[in-house]
């Protein structure tokens, strides 16, 4: 990160600081072996059966398609 701070890349900059915002977290995330794949892939599959209900469904339809998709 100190190498980011001394290039001229106002982006890479932004990221850095990001980094550095929430340090503890990115290590913890990297050295422990706990994640959030399981929620994540839930909501991703949730996401993608909203998508294909847009416009033409209400949310009863939605959520009978959540509950009964396996």
């Amino acid at each position: 990160m100190d190498t980011v701070d001394a290039d001229d890349l106002p982006a890479l900059h932004r990221l850095a600081t990001g980094l550095r915002r929430d340090l503890d977290a990115v290590i913890n995330g990297l050295n422990l072996e706990h994640n959030s794949g399981a929620v994540e892939g839930a909501v991703t599959r949730i996401k993608a059966l909203k998508r294909q209900c847009y416009g033409r469904a209400n949310f009863d339809l939605l959520r009978l398609r959540i509950l009964l998709t396996p």
